[in-house]
């Protein structure tokens, strides 16, 4: 079994979990984490959900297990997903998004990732590819794309544009 701490509306750890795909209690968040990966020459690193989870294509992400911080569960699912190893001083976090039930934590890493190096998680990714921000884009707009992560990849492209120094 796979717990998440829970916080209040002020992000304040409550001492409560739940368990994996349970309801969230009303007034209680969770957190969520998600990353970024560019390369390079700007391509941005997507992955192929299985098909159990979609078959869509989204950035990497998921939720820390209760007891991590969401800086080590981003490195948790990032190594979990994909099969990188990531120091957390590597990520960079650039925009937190509270929703109703969950405050999304979205982190940004610079690195050349060779895709015959990564080891996916067959029951949660089928596929990586790297995207131009032009293709990425036209990505969003199909059905190909799993809508959930649509506002923060929105919120990626912004912090694209108005980060270039931090980026280099």
């Amino acid at each position: 079994m796979e717990f998440r701490d829970l916080y209040d509306e002020n992000r304040v750890l409550t001492g409560e979990t739940i368990e994996k795909c349970q309801p969230v209690p009303k007034g209680r968040y969770y957190v969520t984490v998600m990353v970024f990966i560019e390369n390079s020459k700007g391509e941005i690193l997507m992955q192929k959900r299985s098909k159990p989870k979609g078959g869509k294509w989204a950035t990497t992400g998921g939720h820390p297990k209760s007891g991590e911080t969401s800086l080590q569960g981003m490195c948790t699912e990032i190594e979990e997903e994909i099969g990188l190893k990531v120091a957390p001083d590597e990520l960079a976090l650039f925009k937190t998004i509270k929703t109703e039930d969950d405050f999304v934590d979205l982190y940004y890493l610079k690195r050349d990732v060779d895709l015959k190096e990564t080891n996916l998680q067959k029951d949660e990714v089928q596929a990586l590819k790297w995207f131009s921000k032009e293709k990425l884009k036209k990505l969003m707009n199909s059905t190909k794309f799993f809508m959930k992560t649509y506002e923060a990849t929105i919120e990626f492209l912004n912090f694209l544009e108005t980060n270039r120094e931090v980026r280099k």
